[in-house]
Order: structure tokens, then sequence, then C-alpha cells
């Protein structure tokens, strides 16, 4: 199995940015693709950005494209979202995923591992 462990989230005023880092162990060579979701609450689940983990081929959701970047290092097993120009819309728990089979990148169904999240929270 992977473990993953995000760090990074805390309180920003609109328009501030944060750096979220994910920390991948155990069996990471089986990730393919790896991702960000964020859920506020009483929300579902919603995809935020993704990165093919060998390659480097992304893709953003709509509402974060121009402002959030993802980037990964394979040789530390480290993933990261940078997020500038953050809005309060932006606030909820984030959480990193990996997708053993490079499905459907937006669907959370098709994640096998997640962290526990961080909270990110951004103040108008």
């Amino acid at each position: 199995q992977v473990q993953l462990v995000e760090s990074g989230g805390g309180l920003v005023q609109t328009g501030g940015s944060l750096r979220l880092s994910c920390a991948a162990s155990g069996r990471t060579f089986s990730c393919y693709v790896m991702g960000w979701f964020r859920q506020a609450p009483g929300k579902e689940r919603e995809f935020v950005t993704a990165i093919k983990w060998s390659g480097g081929i992304t893709s953003y959701a709509d509402s974060v494209k121009g402002r959030f970047t993802i980037s990964r290092d394979n040789a530390k097993n480290m993933m990261y979202l940078q997020m500038n120009s953050l809005k309060p819309e932006d606030t909820a728990v984030y959480y990193c995923a990996a997708d053993r089979y490079g499905s459907r990148w937006s669907d959370p169904k098709n994640y096998d591992y997640w962290g526990q999240g961080t909270q990110v929270t951004v103040s108008s």
C-alpha cells in the first residue's frame, strides 16, 4: 500500500499564497497519477488538479487554472500544490491522492490511496 501525508495548510488572506506538500511512502512505484482534491463542509469532494507521476502531464479544474500549480519530485516521493491568488471559495480541507491506473483523473472514486487532509482557510 501507499501512505500519503499532507502538510502546509493554514490561514491566509484573500490574494495570499500557500504551498501544500504531500509525502508518499510505501509502494510508491505503483503510483500512476497523483492528485489534489478538496472538500468543504457539507459538500462533495472536488477535483482540483492531478499529475502523471512519470512524464509530468497535468490537469486542472477550471476554478483553479492560472492560480494553482501542481508539481512532483519523483526522487523525493513528494508532490506539491502551489496556490496563489487565493479566494474565500478555496477554503476547504485539501487531500492528496494516488491512482494506480490513471483513469478519469477528476473522479475521486478512481483513486486508491488518500492522505488525512490539511485545512486551508482563506479569509475575506
